[in-house]
C-alpha cells in the first residue's frame, strides 16, 4: 500500500485523520475515535487550538501542576510548571518550602539586551566597507523608524549597530549585529523585521555609493535572523543562609557535611562536561515546566541556556555554591529570553490563566521567576543525590505510572503504595507484587489481564 501522498495539507481535518487511521493502522474507525476523543468539548476552543499550528488533527495533553509556596524578594507565588515527568513539580515545591523560612529567593535581572545578525557576503575592500558602514549608522536608524516607533514609546528600541568582519573565519562574510530592548515581548517578529529593514539598506546605499565597484556592490545578504543565544540577556537567582540553617533531621547528615558535599556536586557539575549535561537537564526541567506553562519558547530557552554553559570553551554548569564566613549561598546567572505580550500570551487560555496566576508579571519579573524554578529544582535534586540517592524519591513518584500501565484499581493501588512506604520502590518489585496479589505468575499475563 502506498503510505505517501500529495496535498495533506489541503485535507480537512477529518480527512487529515481519516488517510491516517486508514494508512497506518489495522483498525481505522478505533483509531478515528480515540484521536477526536482529545477534541475539546468547546468547538470554538478547540478551533483555537488547531489554529496554533500546521495539519493539527487532535491536542496532546501534559500535566500542568503547581508549584506554592514560592517566597521571591519577599513576594509569594504559586508558580504553574507543564510537565510530564515524575518529581520535577514535587522537588521544586519542597525546595520552595525549604527556603521560605530561610528568606526565600533574591532575584535580579542583570540586563535584557537582544541580538540579531544580517549575514552578508562582501569581496570588496574591507576597509572601505568599515568606513561607509560608520556614515551608513543614522541611516539605518531612519529607515527603520516605522517599524520601532511603538518599541520606543514603550521604553525598548535598538541599542547598537556594528559591523562584524568574520573574513579570518569565512572568505568574504560580514556581519551586521544589531542589539535590540524589547520591553515585555519576546521580539522575535519585532527584530527580524529590523534586520531585513536593514539588509535593504545596506544594499540600497552601497548600490547607490560611488565609492564602490561595479564588483563592489554584487553584495549577498545571505540571512536576516535574531539570534536565540544572548549572553546578555541574564537572570541571577540565589538562596543563603548559615550553615547551621540547612540541617534536616529527615536526612542524619550534619550541616556542615550536608553543605560540603553539596558544593562537591556542583564543582563536579562544574568541570565534568558528562556530569553538566544531567546536572543542566535538571535546572531545565524547573525551566522549562514554566516557560511551556506561559506560552513561552523552551526550545529557544535551552538552546540558548547550553550555549552559555559551553561559553568559556567547556561545557560547564549553569549553577554554583560556595560557602564564605559560615554562610551557604547557591546561585544561577542563566539567558533567558520571555516575553509577557505577543505570541500565545493572549491567545492560549492555559497561558492567560498562568499569568494571571503569577500576577500578570512582566518579562523581567517572569525572568526572575522561571530562572528561580531551575534553581529550586536544581537544589531538591543535588540535596537527593548526596544525602538519600535520587531514585527513592524519584520511584516513589513513578510508582503510579508503573500501576497504571498495570492496568491496577484503585483498591490495588492504595495497598502497594502502602506497602512500598517501608519497601525499595523498582519497576520489578512492583510487578511482583502485583502479580502476587492478582495471583497470576508473570508480566506477560499482566499484559493479557
Amino acid at each position: 500500500m502506498n503510505k505517501q501522498i500529495k496535498g495533506f495539507s489541503k485535507l480537512s481535518k477529518n480527512g487529515k485523520i481519516e488517510w491516517i487511521a486508514e494508512t497506518f493502522f489495522d483498525s481505522p474507525s478505533k483509531v478515528v475515535d480515540f484521536v477526536k476523543s482529545y477534541w475539546h468539548t468547546n468547538p470554538e476552543l478547540q478551533k483555537l487550538h488547531d489554529d496554533f499550528s500546521e495539519n493539527t488533527i487532535t491536542n496532546y495533553y501534559i500535566p500542568f501542576g503547581i508549584a506554592p509556596n514560592f517566597l521571591i524578594n519577599g513576594k509569594d507565588y504559586c508558580i504553574p510548571m507543564a510537565i510530564e515527568e515524575s518529581s520535577v513539580v514535587a522537588a521544586a515545591a519542597k525546595s520552595a518550602n525549604f527556603w521560605l523560612s530561610r528568606g526565600g529567593f533574591k532575584t535580579t535581572v542583570l540586563s535584557t539586551t537582544k541580538i540579531g545578525h544580517v549575514h552578508f557576503m562582501y569581496k570588496g575592500d574591507g576597509e572601505k566597507l568599515k568606513t561607509f558602514f560608520k556614515e551608513l549608522i543614522p541611516v539605518f536608524y531612519k529607515n527603520t523608524l516605522s517599524i520601532t516607533r511603538n518599541m520606543q514609546e514603550r521604553g525598548g528600541g535598538i541599542l547598537d549597530i556594528q559591523l562584524k568582519d568574520k573574513t579570518a573565519e569565512e572568505p568574504n562574510y560580514y556581519q551586521i549585529e544589531a542589539k535590540f530592548e524589547t520591553c515585555d515581548s519576546m521580539g522575535a517578529n519585532f527584530i527580524n523585521s529590523v534586520l531585513e529593514e536593514f539588509a535593504k539598506t545596506l544594499r540600497e546605499e552601497i548600490f547607490n555609493s560611488d565609492l564602490f565597484t561595479d564588483e563592489e556592490k554584487d553584495i549577498t545578504v545571505v540571512m536576516c535572523i535574531l539570534s536565540n543565544y544572548t549572553p546578555e540577556c541574564i537572570v541571577r537567582t540565589e538562596v543563603s543562609c548559615k550553615v547551621e540553617e540547612l540541617e534536616d533531621p529527615k536526612h542524619e547528615m550534619p550541616a556542615q557535611k550536608f553543605a560540603e558535599k553539596f558544593i562537591q556536586a556542583i564543582r563536579i557539575a562544574e568541570i565534568e562536561p558528562y556530569r553538566a549535561t544531567t546536572h543542566n537537564k535538571g535546572i531545565f526541567n524547573g525551566i522549562d515546566s514554566v516557560v511551556i506553562a506561559t506560552g513561552n519558547d523552551f526550545r529557544a530557552v535551552e538552546a540558548c541556556g547550553h550555549a552559555y554553559a559551553a561559553r568559556n570553551g567547556k561545557y560547564s554548569s549553569l549553577s554554583h555554591a560556595k560557602i564564605e564566613d559560615g554562610v551557604f549561598t547557591f546561585w544561577i546567572d542563566i539567558p533567558m529570553a520571555l516575553g509577557t505580550v505577543g505570541g500565545l500570551t493572549k491567545l492560549h487560555p492555559m497561558v492567560k490563566f498562568s499569568l494571571e496566576m503569577l500576577g500578570n508579571p512582566g518579562a523581567k519579573e517572569l525572568m526572575e521567576i522561571t530562572a528561580t524554578v531551575g534553581l529550586a529544582q536544581n537544589f531538591g535534586a543535588i540535596r537527593s543525590l548526596v544525602t538519600s540517592g535520587i531514585q527513592k524519591g524519584h520511584m516513589k513518584m513513578h510508582l503510579l505510572n508503573i500501576l497504571n500501565q498495570l492496568g491496577a484499581t484503585d483498591e490495588e493501588k492504595e495497598k502497594i503504595k502502602e506497602h512500598f512506604v517501608s519497601h525499595v520502590v523498582s519497576h520489578s518489585a512492583v510487578v511482583d507484587l502485583f502479580c502476587k496479589m492478582r495471583g497470576i505468575k508473570n508480566e506477560s499475563k499482566v499484559a493479557k489481564d
